[in-house]
C-alpha cells in the first residue's frame, strides 16, 4: 500500500470512526483483583492499518495524530461504559498530541461526561514514541488532567527517548516497565537490578510500578519474589474486546517447584490473626460497638457477599472520622462501606515474608500500628500485623547475617544444610553441585589472600549470575568450597556456562608471564617447587530424584556431593563428576 492509499485508508476510518477498542487487564497481584484496562486501538479487520503501529505512524506523518487520539479515546470510552467495566480505564496519550496548538482541549472530559465515566477511574498513559522537549509545557497540560482528577501514567519506561527525565518532571502516579527488562528476566541478573533500581526510584517518587509484557510462569514468579504488585501480559490476558472481570482466572498457579530454595520464613501462619470481618452493609453504629467491646482489636476486614474483601476499617481512622461534632448521629445507621479505605493491603498466604514485608516497605501510606489482609485463594482468612511482619524480618536478617560467609556474604553452612533439608522434603529432582577452585592454595602462596580473596568473590559473582532465583540455591562452605542447587532443566547449559565464565574471569588476577605460560610455579605441600595449571574448576554433582528423597537425609546428600567433587578433583583441568541417584552409576567428562 502506497503512502497515498494509506493516507486515503486513514481519512475513511477517521470519517467512518471505524476504530476498534481492545482491552487488556492491569492485575494487583496482593488482592487478586483486576485494577483496571489498558485501552488498546485497532483499526479495520481487513485493512492495512489494522495494526496500530502502522495507524498512528500514518496518523503522524499526516498531522493527524491528534484527531485519531481522540477518535480512540471516543471508542474506548464507549466500549469501556458498555461493558459496565470495573476499575480503571488506562487511555494512551502521545506527549507530542498534548502539545499540538490544535488539540481541543476539555474533549476528553465531555467523553466521560457522556458515558457516566468518573475522571477518577481514568489513567492517562503517555506513550513516548518520539523526542520530548518541552517539558514545562508538557507538565502544565498533564497538571490541567490531574487538576480535573485524572490519575497519570509513563509507559515504557526506560525505552523512550527522555523516559527517566520525564518521570523527575511529571511525577507520574503509576510508571510501566519497558517489556525489554521484563522479557527473560529469570535468566538475566542485570535485567533483576534494573528492575529493582525502577522499584527502588518508584517508593521514592510514590509511583506505583506495572510489569508489562509478562509471557511466561518463570518472569511472573520472579517479579513477585521482587515486589512487584501490578502486572499485565500475555500470560494473563491478551486484548480482547470482551474483557474479563475475575482476576482469579487470569493469574496462572505458581507451581510449587519454583518456590526458592533459600527462603526462610516463607510460611505466615505465625502472622495470622482469625479476626472477624463484616460485610459492607453493616451499620456503622455495629462496628464502633464491636471496636468498644474488644479493646485489642485493631482493624476489621470489609466483605462482599463472596467473602471476599472490598475495604478495611481502622479503629484509629474510624475514630478521627466520628470525632467531628454531629459525625455519630449522621453516619450511626450507614453501611460501614462509606467509612471504609479501599486502599488497604491484602496478601494471599502462600505469599513468603519476603513479598509481604516488600509489598509493606513500597506503600507510603501504611502505617506501622495498622492491620492488612490475609487472604486464601482470595477469600478471607484473617489479619496480620505490619510491626509483626517487621519483627519477624528483624529476626530473620539477623539469624541470616549470623550464618553468611562473611567474605562473600553467601549463606554458610547452617543454611545449606538447611536448603538440603528442604529439597528432600520437597521431593523435587535437582541438582546439588560442590564447586571447588583447582591450584587455589598455591595460588594464594604466590599472590597472597588479598588476591585470593578476589579470586573467592569473583567465583561467587559467577555462580550468582548462573542460577534461577526463582528455584536455585548458591551457599558457601568455606574456603574455595561452594555448594549450588540447580533446578532447571538446562542445568548442564547453566554448569558450563560457569565454568567458562570463570575461566575468562580469572585471566584478569594472572601475571603477564603466568598467563602467557598457562601455569605457574609454588611450593607444593611437601614444600617442593612443583609446576600448577592456571586456576580452574572441579565440580562435583549429585543428580537427585524425587524417588531417592526419602532413602536420604542432608548429611548424606552433602557426603555425595562432596565424594563427587573428590572424583572431579581426580581429573586435570576442568572437570565435573556426575553421581547419579536413581542408576548410582558414575559418569564424568573433562577438558583441559
Amino acid at each position: 500500500m502506497t503512502v497515498t492509499e494509506q493516507l486515503s485508508a486513514l481519512s475513511a476510518i477517521l470519517a467512518r470512526r471505524d476504530l476498534h477498542s481492545l482491552f487488556q487487564p492491569i492485575v494487583s497481584l496482593p488482592d487478586r483483583r483486576i485494577l483496571g484496562y489498558e485501552a488498546l486501538t485497532r483499526g479495520p479487520s481487513n485493512s492495512a492499518l489494522h495494526s496500530p503501529l502502522s495507524l498512528f505512524a500514518i496518523a503522524r506523518q499526516a498531522g493527524r495524530l491528534s484527531e485519531l487520539e481522540l477518535a480512540s479515546r471516543e471508542s474506548a470510552c464507549r466500549r469501556f461504559s458498555e461493558q459496565q467495566l470495573q476499575g480503571k480505564l488506562f487511555m494512551n496519550i502521545s506527549p507530542e498530541s498534548l502539545l499540538e496548538p490544535s488539540h481541543p482541549p476539555g474533549r476528553t472530559l465531555q467523553l466521560l461526561q457522556r458515558y457516566g465515566i468518573a475522571p477518577s477511574q481514568v489513567v492517562i498513559e503517555l506513550t513516548e514514541q518520539t523526542p520530548t522537549d518541552d517539558f514545562a509545557l508538557l507538565y502544565n497540560a498533564l497538571y490541567h488532567y490531574r487538576d480535573m482528577g485524572f490519575s497519570i501514567a509513563l509507559d515504557d519506561l526506560g525505552a523512550g527517548y527522555s523516559s527517566l527525565r520525564l518521570w523527575s518532571e511529571l511525577r507520574p502516579d503509576y510508571v510501566k516497565i519497558d517489556r525489554h527488562f521484563i522479557d527473560g528476566i529469570h535468566q538475566d541478573a542485570v535485567k533483576r537490578e534494573f528492575v529493582g533500581s525502577m522499584l527502588q526510584m518508584a517508593k521514592a517518587s510514590r509511583a506505583r510500578v506495572i510489569a508489562e509484557g509478562i509471557e511466561l510462569q518463570e518472569e511472573l514468579a520472579v517479579l513477585i519474589e521482587m515486589g512487584i504488585e501490578l502486572v499485565q501480559g500475555y500470560l494473563l490476558c491478551r486484548p480482547q474486546e470482551q474483557a474479563p472481570c475475575d482476576a482469579n482466572a487470569l493469574l496462572p498457579a505458581i507451581d510449587p517447584g519454583t518456590v526458592m530454595l533459600n527462603e526462610e520464613g516463607s510460611d505466615l501462619s505465625a502472622l495470622l490473626n482469625t479476626s472477624p470481618a463484616v460485610v459492607q452493609t453493616t451499620p456503622t453504629a455495629n462496628v464502633l460497638e464491636a471496636f468498644r467491646k474488644q479493646v485489642n482489636l485493631n482493624s476489621l476486614a470489609v466483605l462482599d457477599e463472596q467473602q471476599q474483601p472490598i475495604g478495611i476499617v481502622h479503629r484509629h481512622s474510624l475514630s478521627d472520622v466520628l470525632l467531628q461534632p454531629f459525625a455519630t448521629e449522621i453516619y450511626a445507621r450507614k453501611p460501614i462501606s462509606r467509612l471504609m479505605s479501599d486502599d488497604f493491603l491484602a496478601v494471599e498466604s502462600s505469599q513468603s515474608l519476603q513479598q509481604v514485608s516488600r509489598l509493606i516497605t513500597s506503600r507510603a501510606r501504611q502505617r506501622i500500628e495498622e492491620d492488612f489482609i490475609i487472604m486464601q485463594n482470595g477469600t478471607y482468612l484473617g489479619l496480620g500485623r505490619v510491626i509483626d511482619v517487621l519483627k519477624l524480618i528483624t529476626e530473620l536478617k539477623i539469624q541470616q547475617a549470623r550464618y553468611a560467609n562473611p567474605l562473600t556474604l553467601l549463606p554458610g553452612n547452617v543454611p545449606i544444610q538447611q536448603c538440603l533439608t528442604r529439597l528432600l522434603q520437597q521431593e523435587r529432582e535437582s541438582m546439588i553441585c560442590y564447586v571447588d577452585i583447582d591450584s587455589f592454595k598455591p595460588f594464594n602462596d604466590i599472590y597472597g589472600y588479598g588476591r585470593g580473596d578476589e579470586v573467592l568473590l569473583c567465583l561467587a559473582q559467577c555462580l550468582n549470575d548462573r542460577i534461577d532465583p526463582t528455584r536455585d540455591f548458591v551457599g558457601h562452605i568455606g574456603g574455595d568450597d561452594f555448594l549450588m542447587v540447580l533446578g532447571s532443566e538446562d542445568w548442564q547449559k547453566r554448569l558450563n556456562m560457569l565454568l567458562e565464565d570463570f575461566q575468562h574471569q580469572c585471566r584478569r588476577f594472572y601475571r603477564a608471564e603466568h598467563l602467557e605460560a598457562g601455569c605457574f610455579i609454588a611450593l607444593n605441600r611437601q614444600g617442593q617447587r612443583q609446576e600448577f595449571p592456571l586456576l580452574s574448576l572441579s565440580v562435583g554433582v549429585v543428580h537427585l530424584h524425587a524417588q531417592a528423597c526419602n532413602t536420604l537425609d542432608a548429611s548424606q546428600l552433602a557426603e555425595l556431593a562432596s565424594k563427587a567433587k573428590h572424583c572431579a578433583k581426580d581429573v586435570s583441568g576442568t572437570s565435573v563428576h556426575v553421581i547419579d541417584t536413581a542408576a548410582v552409576t558414575f559418569t564424568s567428562q573433562a577438558t583441559s
